[in-house]
């Protein structure tokens, strides 16, 4: 005996674009706010101790950088909220080159 599908019941099933969209707006994505970046070599790292300094290539009183999913997305200040900490946005930064396709 074979199966089919009726074509309503097919296309019923199926989440319109928009509705795939929406979905995707509330996907969380891992996010990070980043003081400066630098380097250290794997002896420097394992001496690491209370009260030792990793220099930073950013100088103090630059803005911090917003990461969203590995791609930067802004640049901020840090500002206090309450009891915690937020960055406000100073500058969006411009969107990342498209990827070459392989």
């Amino acid at each position: 005996m074979s199966t089919s599908s009726s074509p309503s019941s097919s296309s019923s099933s199926s989440p319109t674009p928009a509705e795939v969209y929406q979905q995707l707006l509330d996907v969380r994505v891992p996010t990070s706010v980043l003081l400066g970046t630098g380097t250290i070599t794997v002896r420097e790292a394992l001496t690491l101790d209370h009260d030792s300094l990793v220099e930073l290539t950013q100088s103090a009183g630059e803005d911090l950088l917003l990461d969203v999913n590995g791609v930067l997305i802004a640049r901020g200040e840090v500002v206090v909220v309450e009891d915690g900490a937020a960055l406000r946005i100073t500058e969006i930064a411009p969107p990342p080159p498209p990827k070459a396709v392989e």
